[in-house]
């Protein structure tokens, strides 16, 4: 049997947060959360790889010609909206989390490029709700295994792999046994 790591660093912006094969919280099984923002307060992210079949026109009171999926950042205050994005200009009040991925920023200069036309759906991904953590409590959860932390993340793996495989993708990237985690069933009773 493999050994967890005994040290899981703090995670910091732009990092994964992979839950563990076993992670018994249906919120998060076999998620993949990109870290927003982590401090001495506790720590936002949200889950990149649970797509809903719900769209900007379900969720909001204007019409969008944006026809792309939302997702599903997290079980916190499922009444907000958050968006990721990867433009060529950053947009005001955006916060960069990588070289080329942004958190945030000006609703209304989005909804201005979703209408003219200036933003393709492979570009921005909204979420509703959100994932967090209040000070100290996901330090327990690293500290029970819960979660693997993988460092650097890019707008293309947030953007261009498959929501379906992220998961595994991520955690094969890893290597050793964490790509060996990835081959792990969802249910080791089917086995």
């Amino acid at each position: 049997m493999f050994e967890y790591d005994k040290n899981i660093p703090d995670p910091k912006r732009g990092d994964f947060l992979i839950s563990e094969p076993f992670l018994p919280d249906p919120n998060f099984e076999r998620t993949v959360i990109l870290v927003c923002e982590h401090n001495e307060e506790g720590t936002f992210g949200l889950v990149l790889n649970k797509v809903t079949d719900l769209t900007l026109n379900d969720v909001m009171e204007e019409d969008f010609s944006f026809l792309g999926k939302l997702n599903v950042g997290g079980p916190v205050e499922h009444n907000t909206l958050h968006f990721l994005h990867r433009l060529d200009r950053p947009i005001e009040g955006s916060v960069q989390i990588a070289k080329d991925l942004y958190w945030s920023g000006s609703f209304e200069e989005i909804r201005i490029l979703i209408e003219t036309g200036n933003i393709e759906e492979n570009d921005i991904r909204f979420f509703v709700g959100y994932s967090g953590w209040s000070e100290g409590q996901l330090r327990e959860e690293l500290d029970r295994q819960s979660w693997f932390v993988k460092s650097g993340a890019s707008s293309a793996q947030v953007f261009d792999l498959d929501a379906d495989r992220l998961w595994k993708s991520i955690l094969k990237e890893m290597g050793g046994k964490y790509k060996v985690f990835s081959n792990y069933p969802a249910d080791p009773r089917l086995n």
